[in-house]
């Protein structure tokens, strides 16, 4: 028997038909909308008087542009509620499931599909949105499409595709407990950089791997495109099952079985061949921080940010913008620069695992007085069990703001924006320029790296945090 990896097993289920020379006709099995991206493709669909493929697996939220405070049904910018005005007639015009405020499903696209048990192993899925990624976590091949592309997906349940590339990432030793997936990913795009896996998609394995739970795999997955992989994901093993069993789209109790049987056939073959196959060790590794404008730009939180000198010549020029933009110095530490705020959230770390561990943190403890923090459920179930185990009550307690589900701070296209020169510590998966607003300084940390440094209102590792006896 031909050994084969996960992607090639999937590609295979999902090629419909493809003509030498050319893409082949791939079939999608979910397809996830929100209001910022898939306006242009409704409009496509009623011009041609097209109607949607599969309403069954098309499910639509609103997550990019709505307000997070708790007033949140009054939408004051005119572009936002035009676009969510929009998506909401659409939904209603082409029969899809679309989960509003107070449906109890609200919520970022990347947090409700998993809750909702809509993403599964072997699933091909995709979403007009880049960080489809986070869907990998399961062993689904999920990746973001342009608006004319969901438009033909929408239309008629396929795209067309080349088939990808893959990459095998091993990650080798185990790190310290202080140490996240978030760490995890943040190190191996620092070692790949923006377009090390351009054209690829990435295979995560390693011991480490195996032992995170499905929110910790979610958060590894969404940063694959930060590094120019297509998708990233993970073979599905108990873990993914148990996180599935039961969900509201999840296989009934008498297909189960099936589901899991077929399932487990989906993962990586033992020994199976791989276009290309890396081994990070994170045996020693440290929390990581970005230190520039992309995400690539990230050193462990106790080091110094490189001089340019030292970089490639075309990393030297990036290093020189970036470092003139975010005001920081090349050979300084990057622990101890002071922060103005702090944001828990996004599809990356907005999950109640997240909001779990930065409760334990601030317990007991208060936002630094010069530090304006913001955690922001995922969606709106994060948000009840965050209430039910009284998160919400530790937030407040520590003087931070709990918010209402959203992307909120991850990209400021909604109400939520950093001020100019000011600078943010951030759960979230990119700090290009301008992201969190307009003349605004981002470095990308883990949750738990956030927390800390929002108490002692500078970047700050959790290891300090402990040693700080707090």
């Amino acid at each position: 028997m031909v050994k084969k990896n996960i992607i090639e097993k999937i590609w295979d289920m999902h090629k419909v038909s493809q003509m030498e020379g050319h893409p082949a006709i791939v079939a999608i099995d979910c397809t996830l909308i929100h209001e910022v991206t898939s306006a242009p493709a409704f409009e496509c669909l009623k011009e041609r008087r097209l109607a949607v493929y599969d309403r069954k697996y098309t499910v639509a939220t609103i997550d990019h542009s709505i307000p997070t405070r708790v007033d949140r049904i009054n939408i004051k910018d005119a572009a936002a509620k035009k676009q969510i005005a929009l998506l909401r007639k659409n939904v209603e015009d082409f029969g899809i499931r679309f989960f509003d405020y107070d449906s109890g499903y609200q919520g970022i696209v990347h947090v409700i599909g998993p809750e909702l048990g809509l993403t599964q192993p072997g699933m091909t899925l995709v979403c007009g949105d880049s960080h489809t990624a986070t869907h990998g976590a399961f062993g689904a091949f999920a990746f973001g499409i342009g608006t004319s592309v969901l438009s033909h997906v929408l239309a008629t349940g396929c795209l067309l595709m080349h088939k990808p590339k893959v990459m095998r990432v091993h990650f080798e030793g185990m790190p310290g407990q202080e140490v996240y997936s978030k760490d995890v990913i943040l190190k191996l795009i620092s070692i790949l950089g923006i377009n090390g896996a351009s054209g690829y998609v990435i295979e995560y394995t390693g011991e480490f791997v195996r032992r995170l739970s499905m929110e910790k795999r979610m958060t590894l997955c969404n940063m694959s495109i930060e590094c120019g992989a297509i998708a990233g994901l993970i073979s599905p093993d108990e873990t993914t099952f148990d996180y599935i069993k039961n969900k509201p789209f999840a296989p009934s109790h008498t297909d189960w079985q099936a589901a899991v049987k077929h399932w487990q056939s989906i993962a990586s073959d033992e020994n199976c061949p791989y276009d290309k196959s890396i081994v990070v060790n994170i045996e020693n590794l440290k929390p990581m921080i970005t230190w520039g404008t992309n995400p690539a730009q990230a050193i462990e939180i106790d080091q110094c940010i490189p001089q340019p000198e030292a970089l490639s010549e075309t990393e030297k020029h990036m290093a020189e913008m970036a470092l003139n933009y975010i005001q920081l110095n090349p050979g300084s530490k990057i622990e101890g620069v002071s922060i103005d705020w702090a944001f828990v959230g996004s599809c990356t770390n907005g999950r109640i695992e997240d909001l779990r561990e930065v409760a334990a943190i601030l317990k007991d403890n208060r936002v630094h007085p010069s530090v304006t923090m913001y955690i922001v459920p995922g969606s709106e179930q994060v948000r009840q069990l965050a209430e039910r185990e009284g998160l919400d009550e530790i937030f407040k307690k520590a003087g931070a703001d709990f918010r209402m589900p959203g992307c909120s701070l991850c990209i400021a296209m909604n109400e939520d924006k950093i001020p100019l020169n000011q600078r943010c510590i951030s759960t979230t998966n990119r700090n290009f320029v301008g992201r969190q607003g307009s003349g605004s300084y981002t470095h990308l940390a883990s949750p738990a790296t956030v927390a800390t440094s929002a108490i002692f209102g500078k970047i700050t590792s959790p290891e300090y945090f402990h040693k700080e006896g707090q």
